[in-house]
This record gives structure tokens, sequence and C-alpha cells, in this order.
């Protein structure tokens, strides 16, 4: 599932996503497909690790006017065969 966000709405969003607690991985790419930022959802990151995160969000929120967040679900991941 993809998202496409304004920079300003960006940190919104990434709490909104985190706290609804069905998110694997959230992925954030800039208009180009460039990735910024890969964060893994898991216990760690929504206790103690969380702060950083949100830190590091909301600093790219003023990189740039325009994101793509793409959101790897739990179910998603799990459907998908492993690659060996």
């Amino acid at each position: 599932m993809e998202f496409k966000i304004k920079g300003q709405e960006l940190l919104t969003k990434i709490e909104e996503l985190i706290k609804e607690g069905n998110a694997r991985k959230i992925i954030i790419k800039d208009d180009k497909g460039r990735t910024y930022i890969e964060i893994p959802v898991t216990v760690g990151v929504i206790g103690t690790l969380f702060a950083p995160v949100v830190a590091a969000v909301g600093a790219l929120a003023g990189v740039a006017a325009n994101f793509t967040i793409e959101v790897i679900k739990k179910e998603e991941e799990q459907s998908q065969p492993d690659k060996k």
C-alpha cells in the first residue's frame, strides 16, 4: 500500500500508521522514488526507539515537499513465499 503525501503531513501519517499496529515496515521515498528511510515497525521502535524515529521523520519533512509512504503490512509479508 502506498500513500502520496505532502511534507507537512508526513509526521502525522507516520505516527498514525505506527499506532494502527498492522504495518511491518514503513518506507519513505521522495517524489523521484529514492528511499530516504525504512522504518521497521517492531515493539522496539514503538517503545524506546520511537523518539529518534519521530525526530528523523520530522527532519525529512523539511527536506522535500512531496513524499511517497510505502507500507508493508504484516499479512502481506507473511503471504509472500520465501526467496532462497
